[in-house]
């Protein structure tokens, strides 16, 4: 019997798939495939394969409140194309003025949906992570959820949006319990998946000291963890789940130490952003939309989390994204070559996919759909069971730049270079010249030089280890430098 992707035996910060090492890479769309009846997503997988995407996130049951940012996202269906892996049956209408749900009855039309979905991706290669829950941040977006009180016909109590990511009231953990052992049931025979318990759980919420603490939270996410335990105890196939522990609301902080280490989850899912912590040191990661690049800050979290035995994926990076153009591009094509030459996995919500237009525009086509499929070759020419990331390997590099080095030490050195200045600095994004100097062991390396813009490397030349030392070609953004050594 065929194997689900897991973490590879001699590498645990990488993935094995179908007997090959694998990063997970991609510009994803919203997370509405399947949830938004809308969505083409046999046009959206099928491009998604011709860039070498490895990763998409699907939700199957959150649906997110229409905004002003981003509106058409496939996340945010209308209530007459969103469903729900319940049926709505009536007779009661539901708070979005469609009929109710009945959590007893399951809903073919989702699951027919679903199966279709990942099949297709699982013929495309594609890993699909399966996000059970997710925060439901606010009442006017709690009321959009099948489980709310108002929206189903099966008498639970009204409870306050908060404390529906807790053990706080049974009949609530009940039906959740029924949805993850019906979706784990239903997908058991893929492969291509994984599942993530909640997407951004978080605890202590401001608006009163009566809401779940974080610690509460992480109790419920561990309950959560147990019931896919327990749904896969009788079946085939075994998963890794993902998952972070809970934020805080306010003041606000990420933490993640126990989510490498105290959390029973597989894969540590982190959205890069500001204050987020491990072993008490501080990372400001950017904020949320606003097009900060803070390049140094997703590195070292990079490597500060390395060496904890548990793969790293910066799940959801929303830095520029609403940003549809080079530059907002540019932020995300930076953070993402930094965080897997780093080692690390990435993912970048693409708001150029939409319902109609799921393969994105042809700005988003040439700029960060090709970008990425560069990235994700790029990678996957290394070694990577054996690669490392190299920190201090230079003693010279050109002004403004930031390094991430992968290696596999005496045979391949990349070295990604990438102007680190913020958007609004001076000079940020102006063509960078500059001396590259370095000590390699002994022997003889090609050596060239590889744009992410458009995936070409320079003609190689040899040079001989020991002490070496040159002017880079002049470059914009980013380069990559790579020496490999002759065999």
């Amino acid at each position: 019997m065929s194997q689900p992707i897991q973490i590879h035996p001699d590498n645990p910060k990488i993935f094995k798939y179908q007997d090959h090492p694998l990063m997970l890479v991609t510009a994803t769309e919203h997370y509405g495939s399947v949830l938004n009846r809308r969505f083409d997503f046999a046009r959206y997988l099928a491009d998604a394969a011709a860039k070498q995407m490895t990763l998409t996130r699907l939700f199957v049951l959150f649906r997110e409140l229409q905004s002003a940012v981003n509106p058409y996202s496939p996340c945010k269906p209308e209530s007459t194309d969103y469903l729900a892996p319940f049926s709505r049956t009536g007779p009661g209408t539901a708070l979005d003025g469609q009929p109710q749900y009945d959590l007893d009855q399951w809903n073919p039309e989702f699951f027919d949906r679903l199966h279709s979905f990942l099949s297709l991706a699982q013929e495309y290669g594609i890993i699909v992570e399966v996000t059970l829950f997710s925060n439901t941040y606010a009442d006017s977006i709690w009321a959009l959820n099948p489980l709310h009180p108002e929206n189903n016909t099966n008498d639970l109590p009204a409870i306050s949006w908060p404390d529906y990511m807790s053990l706080r009231h049974p009949e609530y953990f009940a039906r959740q319990a029924a949805h993850v052992r019906k979706i784990a049931e239903e997908t058991n025979r893929y492969d291509n998946i994984f599942y993530e318990i909640c997407n951004e759980p978080g605890g202590a919420h401001p608006a009163g000291p009566e809401h779940p603490t974080p610690n509460e939270v992480d109790d419920w996410q561990r309950a959560i963890a147990g019931v896919i335990r327990d749904a896969e105890t009788g079946l085939p196939k075994k998963h890794l789940i993902a998952g972070q522990e809970a934020f805080t609301w306010e003041p606000w902080e990420q933490t993640s130490t126990r989510s490498f280490r105290d959390l029973p989850i597989d894969i540590v899912n982190m959205h890069p952003l500001p204050n987020t912590t491990f072993n008490g040191k501080s990372y400001d990661m950017g904020r949320f939309m606003m097009k900060d690049l803070k390049l140094r800050a997703v590195r070292d979290f990079c490597l500060a989390t390395y060496q904890e035995p548990k793969p790293l994926n910066y799940d959801e990076d929303n830095a520029a994204s609403q940003y549809r153009e080079p530059g907002g591009w540019t932020v995300h094509r930076k953070r993402a070559w930094t965080t897997l030459m780093c080692g690390c996995h990435y993912d970048y919500i693409d708001f150029s996919l939409i319902c109609g237009q799921e393969t994105g525009t042809p700005e988003s086509q040439a700029g960060i759909r090709t970008w990425m499929k560069h990235l994700s070759e790029f990678i996957h020419t290394i070694d990577l069971v054996r690669a490392r990331p190299l920190p201090c390997l230079l003693d010279e590099q050109p002004p403004h730049t930031l390094e991430s080095v992968l290696a596999v030490e005496g045979e391949d050195y990349c070295i990604y270079l990438a102007d680190a200045r913020e958007v609004t600095d001076p000079g940020s994004g102006a063509p960078i010249d500059g001396r590259l100097a370095l000590e390699l062991p002994a022997g003889n390396y090609q050596v060239s030089c590889y744009s992410p813009v458009t995936g070409m490397s320079s003609p190689a030349l040899t040079i001989n280890g020991g002490t070496i030392s040159f002017i880079l070609p002049r470059f914009t953004h980013d380069i990559v430098v790579r020496f490999t050594k002759n065999r």
